[in-house]
């Protein structure tokens, strides 16, 4: 059961909770921006005078109502604006990923028929200009950053800043058209339409209307106690739905400061000036934190290891306990605030995390040493559970019931029912409203009863009622002896070890499981520059010797940890080689979102997954690649197929 929801009290549109936050919280900081090494800010009522000027300048350029219009780009105050005047035009955004290449950007204006696209600066109006023969309905470009663009053909491309200058003084004329479009706004009317990743298949236009939207910022805020006071680091990618929640959605029903690093290169150093007290961050994220740690560590002085090594099982004994505000002896409590000002208060600080108040991770199941570790420091990290479909939010973790093997209780306005396949299902009013152009799509995924089915194979606990997930639905198997296969919980176990940016695991229907690993090149090339190991390349390091050895090590650790697993202890790994190359999203093995595209990598890669199971010990294959400026190579490697000791065996050697 899910508690229910009051009403939106009036503010069912985000152009309204803008009108709302610009009277209320006026002088509240609303957006803050990096650029040159300087922050900026905006309040909120600055945010809607620049919103209500970019929308009268649209009209200007006569978008209409239910018109698609891309935003392309990196976080910026800016082109979080464009989100909101379009919708207050009544217009529909559709972001896309700011590193999609040219066929994935064509892909989908095409298929919404976008008619404005409003891009962050040259490199985008590149990719636009190389496309433009597809997508005969782009009538105008709109981009922010000026840089290389004066020479370029002006009749149909617009400066961001001379829409917004146009649209101040045409504001009295269009003030009629304006209102007229707002008023025609209600709860059902569309938000936003965001693309899926596309992890089977091509990406689908999932259709959001504010009812949708907005029930879900409202029902996770209230759940998390977010106040207007609290700051958000917006630095993941603006067509993903994570981000539009958080930095739109919840960012707007609650009235908090949306914050924009400079750069990628920058982000770290921007998240520890900024301190956020909100944080979201995949996975992968907090991996390569965890990561970075270990480097460091590795070149510190052996006093100062042994310290973070003393500490540090201290507070992976009592750190989450303490967290939770259980029960916990006087002497530990002590030694854990030793920790504190000697360890874990200064790492925290460095990696930007010392102010989270609620932190969460989702997007993929995070390995639980990992998700432990930060909890030991005291961060308040837990794990949702959701989808693009859901407006993010199904299950959440209440503050002192997280764990690492759950995704929580439903979210507040959300049923929960399992199939009788083991499929997950959920019913709430954040649901999708449907696939654009693609009813037959629609009809699979929610049922007239507005039932929604997730693809993820998972079920609740009868004594916690929190939901267990166990793999995605199309992948979790059996082995030929019948037992489970469920790859993604052995994917994660790896990648807690540094030196494993990637893992990809094979065996359902078959008699063993066989590994491909990717080696994560920060982590092994400073293992290699410590000990004078010389590489020319990825291929090189990945293919040495003593690179090799690490990861059948790691891995047969892991083969002892599946082994005391009865469900999954047929998921132990007898073969494994380390790939020449690491998984790519423009070869198309993963998603944006950093998702492996499982059915591709079979079928791209069939050649070293047929050797992992025959006897050889060698292997040459070559590979197509994409290279950043678009053009087409091949890689040609001769790997090593290492076999692995699995526990058993280790066990009667013994």
């Amino acid at each position: 059961m899910s508690k229910t929801l009051e009403p939106f009290d009036g503010y069912f549109t985000v152009p309204k909770l803008l009108e709302r936050n610009a009277r209320e919280f006026a002088d509240s900081p609303a957006y803050r921006e990096k650029e040159y090494g300087i922050w900026q800010t905006w309040n909120w009522k600055q945010s809607e005078e620049e919103i209500t000027a970019l929308a009268n300048g649209l009209i200007s350029l006569e978008l209409g109502v239910g018109d698609k219009v891309a935003i392309i780009g990196r976080n910026r105050p800016a082109l979080y604006w464009s989100f909101i005047a379009a919708q207050m035009v009544g217009a529909i955004p559709v972001p896309i990923y700011n590193d999609a290449v040219g066929d994935e950007i064509a892909y989908v204006l095409e298929h919404c028929s976008a008619k404005f696209a409003i891009v962050g600066d040259q490199e985008q109006c590149d990719k636009l200009h190389d496309i433009k023969e597809k997508l005969p309905d782009l009538t105008e470009i709109i981009y922010l950053d000026p840089r290389g663009l004066r020479k370029y053909d002006h009749s149909h491309l617009h400066s961001y800043k001379k829409v917004q200058d146009d649209g101040r003084k045409m504001a009295n004329a269009q003030m009629v058209v304006l209102q007229e479009r707002l008023a025609t706004q209600n709860q059902d009317t569309v938000c936003v339409m965001l693309y899926t990743s596309g992890t089977t298949g091509k990406p689908k236009g999932v259709v959001l209307t504010y009812k949708n939207v907005l029930s879900a910022s409202k029902a996770a805020s209230i759940f998390d106690n977010l106040k207007k006071t609290d700051e958000i680091i917006a630095y993941l990618p603006m067509a993903w739905v994570g981000d539009f929640i958080f930095s739109n959605g919840q960012a707007l029903w609650v009235g908090f400061c949306v914050n924009c690093p400079e750069s990628a290169e920058t982000m770290q150093g921007d998240l520890k000036e900024i301190g956020p007290t909100y944080f979201f961050s995949p996975p992968r994220i907090f991996e390569n934190m965890l990561t970075t740690i270990t480097i460091r560590m590795e070149d510190a002085s052996k006093l100062k290891k042994r310290m973070f090594e003393y500490f540090m099982r201290h507070a992976k004994k009592v750190g989450n306990e303490i967290l939770d505000r259980k029960s916990v002896g006087p002497w530990d409590r002590i030694k854990y605030a030793i920790g504190g000002f000697l360890i874990y208060k200064p790492l925290k600080n460095s990696l930007g995390l010392s102010r989270v108040r609620v932190g969460y991770t989702a997007g993929e199941a995070i390995g639980p040493e990992i998700f432990d570790f930060y909890r030991s420091l005291g961060i308040n990290l837990k794990q949702l559970y959701g989808q693009t479909e859901a407006g993010v939010f199904v299950t959440l973790q209440p503050d002192g019931e997280v764990r690492a093997d759950t995704v929580g209780i439903p979210c507040p306005g959300v049923e929960l029912k399992i199939g009788e396949s083991g499929e997950v299902f959920y019913r709430s009013d954040s649901s999708f409203h449907s696939y654009y152009k693609n009813p037959e799509g629609t009809a699979e995924t929610k049922d007239k009863d507005g039932w929604v089915a997730t693809g993820d194979a998972g079920f609740i606990e009868e004594d916690s009622g929190h939901l267990r997930i166990i793999d995605r639905a199309k992948d979790v198997g059996k082995m030929a002896d019948g037992r489970l296969f469920a790859p993604k919980y052995v994917e994660n176990k790896l990648k807690f070890y540094p030196n494993i940016l990637e893992a990809v695991l094979f065996g359902n229907g078959r008699d063993n499981c066989c590994a491909f690993i990717n080696i994560d090149l920060n982590a092994v090339g400073n293992w290699a520059e410590r000990n004078n190991v010389s590489y020319s390349s990825y291929q090189e390091l990945a293919g040495h010797p003593d690179v090799v050895r690490q990861i059948q090590e790691h891995i047969e650790e892991v083969n002892v940890s599946l082994a005391s697993d009865e469900m999954l202890s047929g998921c132990q790994i007898h073969r494994f080689l380390i790939l020449h190359k690491e998984l790519d999203a423009d070869d198309g093995e993963m998603t944006r979102t950093r998702k492996v595209r499982r059915r591709i990598v079979e079928d791209k890669y069939s050649d070293l997954i047929q050797g992992l199971y025959s006897k050889k010990t060698k292997i040459s294959t070559n590979t197509e690649v994409t290279y950043e400026d678009g053009r087409k190579g091949s890689i040609s490697a001769d790997l090593e197929l290492r076999n692995v000791t699995i526990a058993k065996e280790r066990v009667d050697a013994a």
